[in-house]
């Protein structure tokens, strides 16, 4: 059974009933089509393009227009064909919509007329299309892909293919006793029914290839289930791009219902959208994500939508945590019949997969019912299992959903054949109890904070249950903040929120910040739109409330009475009040801080630490001289600056030794191996062949000695010795230039991909680059993903060599140990593992308290392991005995990676609090900090004179070794990208959120900057390149997937290439290839070929 075939059959009983209405809402009639005129229109359009579309493999017509009267008729013209419909959103993001159609690999595609402009100037640069063929108000475009991405992509898909088709095949041959196992395969003509793509909020967009055989038992089913009858009329409600619209779509047209269309734009009117659904057409089924449902405001709903009157009959909500019992009965008016049903489903198998009626009994009830909604049973052809962590199908407890059955698969991504009966992985938590499922929250959703896992939609719901709220909604800002944003039904008052808040959870739940909000934004599909959340967040401009001393005294001690909820206490606060003495802690402390920065209008370097430890009168004094700076307190400042520095040694220290006696050189239990490693950010290290050897071949600026006299970073930011070419001169320093443009040489350089490796899932890290000494054509790439994967892989052919399933997602980038034969990466789970480098077998885990996500750094002098932790802390360890060293407190989240420096021997470690430490590597004391005032997530560098890191505030800064600031480069936007050195130590490179990647002098000048086509979080890699003429060159990565060639002298453009997804992982280059991570779950190494400057 076809979804046109369950259509055909309601259209031969009901051919003169309404099957479609669109109605404007511009004060004129609406329009009707009966089923006759739908299915004459289909059969029409379907010959059409049998006329004029020769279809390659699988047979799929993307379909570019606004929901319309036409609509039913143009899908069913192309399910007719027979082909799958492929839905574009002309109001989708052009980089999304061309990533589908080129994964899809989509050759034909229908437009709508009044949309041809549009799609025109969307696309005219990115495809190429035939002479397009006309047809009523529909235009048939050709395409030809530009990118040999496409083409890279029906390779995949045959390879794989031809794998199937070759284990099948070895099945067949070998199982005499066991049956072949069945498969479903995409080509089949009559399979697909439709193509979609998953929303990506955890990486790349899947592509989803939808079966008819997994759609059509949804359809059976709810007609059943909701009495479709054909009095009913169903809302369109979902944007063709959301599968839920197939349900709306065919439940009505297979019932000889009528289906309800209303433009894109009235869907953004809750009050004009209630009167046109139940007022003028009498809408009596609505499937809805609940935050659909919430923008009709809670007045609407219990006056309208749940009224005793209303003529809505069914209401199923999904795609989104179901509400609660009690907001769901304040939503309710007297004598409401509606039935209401909780549905829950992935994209991946589409479209639902379970449903729950709620009892009348509970929607009746006059008590207060806490009681969570259960997911409920499943539907027709539908298998649910919950498994835990280690794959195990559980009866009771906490699990991850998995969603199936016999036909219920779904192809995704190049998938050509799929086992009948395939179970997918939804990244949904349940409780199972007493055998009823109940919904946890997202595996993404879970966060870590305070060293506690919280997931973020138990204080959404919380919140909302609050009389006071009318919707909410809560986002993890950065990774850093929880900030809840409130739709309020009436003017209230922060601090009450938050008491009330602190009623109902634990202190490590409580949101850093509450903003308030005229309505919550959502998304093309009715969900609330994360993205726009942030957005409004960092457009919160603080405004200066502040007329003069007293009364930054008064409004102090006014958020410090609200904030530690003594706003009832009448007395004024004591000069000498503690902050944690006075029931604060460090939740507060965040929302003290972040309120005294609103207050003053700027940031305040330092004041969290003083909250924290110092009287309410030195918080004052602290403020006041950031905000009032007379002159009489500039110069004590200064000089109270210099003092620090100049006691620096007499500074507590906060490094706890676990080792009394000074840290030794190592034992190896190995055979030390002579290697050379490449990292991002040009750092390249050649070890254990009379130890850095290779290394005299540095920039006259360094000795052949450099043990003695330079650094590990100097070291780092040598060239391969493939690589070198002539020595510049160190003294030349180039003149600015004008900013980098898209301009190029005569000869163009070309990136091509040599090879790509799957991981599973994103890649985020960046990779480490192995060169045996003995033996160079045996490079390997080490990288890890968040499949939990750490792989080993071929660096010229991308073999996988080895894989290692870790017990969680990795980001930190691996790092080699002294001998050589073990790779250290950190992990989600809080572990480091040390795993052997030729086979990947765990040699030893180490256990930090939080997430690691900073990437170790290993002293070639002893062979001590660094590395940072979520947990606030940095730890030395030492592999060979297996034992930490020495465990430092950093006084915040430690995100970045470590920086070692030998001479002087100092360890930098940068913080999520603003702070850059100066820590002795042998013991772990402190030997100096500063505050940056803001969140430092990019990793410190450090060269013979100066160590740099960019801030979240927009400026790169610079410090001596003694920790004295000698200057800083402002940019627009923060900057997460790590500086990057020349190897004359001349210049550093980085990049900004503004979408430019900048070079500066030693001194701090500009020299030039290049705009890109998105923020810039990765770190650039600078490498000579003999082949274009001995030039040195500059690679570089913006977030939108582009690669980025410039000469690293003027910022000119030399090549760019477009990987198929977003990149926050930095290039390496070694020889010719340049290796990194994608977020479409790939590794790629691409070949560098020709280009030179004129």
């Amino acid at each position: 059974m076809t979804l046109q075939e369950l259509v055909h059959q309601a259209a031969s009983i009901y051919s003169d009933k309404i099957a479609v209405c669109f109605d404007e809402c511009n004060n004129q009639p609406p329009v009707y089509y009966t089923y006759k005129t739908v299915v004459n229109a289909a059969s029409e359009l379907s010959n059409f393009l049998l006329l004029h579309c020769d279809f390659q493999e699988i047979q799929e017509v993307g379909l570019y227009c606004h929901p319309g009267i036409n609509l039913p008729s143009w899908i069913l013209g192309i399910l007719q064909v027979p082909a799958a419909y492929a839905p574009i959103d002309p109001d989708s993001p052009p980089a999304l919509s061309t990533h589908f159609m080129k994964k899809c690999n989509l050759s034909y595609i229908l437009v709508e007329k009044q949309q041809i402009n549009k799609f025109k100037s969307s696309y005219e640069t990115l495809l190429n299309y035939d002479t397009p063929k006309e047809y009523n108000d529909l235009v048939l475009f050709r395409l030809h892909w530009k990118n040999a991405e496409a083409s890279l992509m029906l390779n995949d898909r045959k390879q794989n293919y031809e794998k199937e088709k070759m284990a099948n095949s070895t099945n067949s041959e070998n199982s005499n006793a066991e049956k072949t196992e069945e498969r479903m395969d995409v080509r089949q003509k009559n399979c697909l029914a439709y193509v979609l793509h998953t929303s990506g909020t955890t990486g790349i967009p899947k592509i989803v290839r939808v079966p008819h055989a997994c759609i059509v038992p949804n359809i059976q089913h709810f007609r059943v289930l909701f009495e479709i009858t054909q009095e009913d009329v169903l809302f369109l409600a979902s944007p063709l791009t959301f599968d839920p619209s197939v349900v709306e779509i065919f439940v009505a047209l297979s019932s000889g219902a009528c289906l309800l269309v209303v433009p894109t734009s009235v869907k953004m009117l809750p009050s004009k959208l209630a009167a046109v659904l139940f007022s003028h057409h009498r809408v009596t089924i609505l499937q809805a994500t609940p935050t659909l449902l919430r923008r009709f405001g809670s007045q609407l709903i219990k006056s309208t939508v749940l009224s005793a009157s209303t003529s809505l009959r069914v209401l199923a909500l999904g795609g989104e945590a179901f509400p609660s019992l009690t907001v769901l009965k304040s939503w309710r008016g007297v004598d409401n019949k509606t039935q209401i049903f909780n549905v829950y489903g992935i994209t991946e198998v589409s479209s639902w997969a379970t449903f729950h009626r709620i009892p009348e009994k509970f929607l009746n009830s006059t008590l207060k019912c806490e009681l969570p909604v259960p997911l409920g049973f499943p539907l027709l052809g539908t298998v649910v299992e919950v498994r835990d962590t280690d794959g195990f199908t559980i009866q009771e407890g906490h699990g991850q959903v998995f969603l199936g059955g016999r036909n219920r698969v779904c192809f995704l991504d190049d998938e050509m054949t799929v086992p009948l009966g395939t179970m997918r992985a939804t990244g949904d938590l349940v409780m199972v109890k007493d055998g009823e499922m109940f919904f946890l929250g997202r595996k993404d959703s879970q966060i870590k904070r305070h060293g506690k896992r919280l997931n973020i939609e138990l204080v959404q719901q919380v919140a909302e249950g609050l009389q006071q709220v009318e919707s909410c909604a809560v986002t993890w800002y950065n990774q850093e903040k929880l900030i809840l944003f409130m739709v309020s039904k009436n003017d209230l008052v922060k601090e009450y929120i938050f008491k009330e808040l602190q009623k109902h959870l634990p202190s490590h739940a409580i949101p850093d910040e509450l903003v308030l909000i005229d309505s919550l934004p959502f998304t093309s599909h009715g969900k609330i739109d994360v993205s726009e959340l942030n957005k409004i967040y960092l457009n919160l401009k603080p405004e200066c409330k502040l007329n003069g001393k007293e009364e930054l005294w008064e409004k102090l001690q006014y958020l410090w009475k609200s904030i530690l909820n003594l706003s009832e206490d009448p007395l004024k606060v004591s000069d000498e009040s503690l902050f944690l003495n006075s029931g604060g802690d460090s939740l507060k402390s965040i929302r003290l801080l972040n309120e005294i920065e609103k207050l003053v209008g700027t940031s305040v370097p330092g004041l969290l630490e003083i909250i924290l430890s110092s009287s309410i009168l030195e918080i004052y004094n602290h403020v006041l001289q950031t905000v009032f700076p007379d002159e009489d307190l500039v110069f004590s400042k200064n000089y109270a600056t210099k003092r620090k520095f100049s006691d620096i040694y007499q500074e507590e220290t906060s490094g706890k030794s676990l080792h009394q006696k000074s840290v030794m050189t190592l034992n190896y239990d190995n055979e030390l191996t002579a290697f050379t490693t490449v990292s991002r950010g040009s750092q390249i290290l050649s070890l254990n062949s009379k130890f850095l050897t290779k290394l005299g071949l540095c920039s006259s600026a360094q000795s052949s000695d450099l043990i003695s006299q330079t650094n590990i970073q100097n070291v780092k930011s040598l060239n391969p010795p493939a690589l070198i070419g002539k020595s510049k001169d160190p003294s030349c320093t180039a003149k600015v230039s004008e900013e980098g443009t898209y301009g190029t040489a005569a000869k163009k350089m070309e990136l091509h991909v040599r090879w790509r490796s799957d991981t599973g899932k994103c890649v985020d890290a960046s990779p480490l680059v192995v060169i045996p000494a003995v033996d160079e054509s045996s490079a390997t790439v080490y990288i890890g993903s968040h499949s939990h994967r750490m792989m080993a892989l071929d660096l010229y052919s991308g073999k996988v060599k080895w894989e290692q399933i870790l017990e969680d997602r990795i980001e930190s980038s691996a790092c080699i140990s002294k001998c050589g034969n073990f790779i250290v990466v950190g992990c989600y789970n809080g572990l480091v593992y040390v795993l052997k480098s030729n086979s990947g077998e765990k040699y030893w885990m180490f256990s930090t308290e939080d997430a690691v996500k900073s990437s170790a750094t290993m002293d070639p002098t002893t062979g001590l392991l660094y590395i940072g932790s979520h947990d606030q802390h940095s730890y030395a360890l030492d592999i060979y005995k297996k034992k930490c060293v020495w465990k430092s407190q950093c006084g915040g989240t430690v995100f970045s990676s470590p920086c070692l420096s030998l001479i002087p021997h100092h360890l930098y470690v940068a913080t999520l609090g603003g702070l850059l430490l100066a820590i002795n590597p042998a013991t772990g004391n402190r030997v100096w900090k500063h505050s940056c005032g803001k969140p430092l997530f990019s990793s410190p560098r450090c060269c013979l004179q100066y160590v740099c890191i960019g801030c979240v505030d927009g400026n790169l800064l610079c410090f001596t070794h003694s920790g004295e600031q000698v200057w800083q480069f402002s940019t627009s936007e923060p900057i997460f990208s790590s500086p990057c050195t020349s190897a004359s130590e001349q210049e550093i490179f980085f990049g900004s959120h503004d979408c430019f990647i900048y070079c500066c002098n030693m001194k701090g000048h500009l020299q030039w900057k290049f705009e890109t086509t998105s923020q810039v979080y990765a770190t650039p890699f600078a490498f000579h390149y003999q082949e274009g003429g001995d030039e040195m060159l500059l690679a570089a990565a913006s977030t939108d997937g582009k690669l980025w060639i410039l000469e690293s002298k003027s910022g000119r453009l030399q090549s760019v290439y477009e990987l198929p997804g977003e990149v926050f992982s930095s290039p390496v280059v070694w020889e010719s290839m340049l290796i990194i991570g994608c977020r479409n779950n790939y590794v790629y190494c691409l070949d560098l070929l020709g280009g030179y400057q004129i």
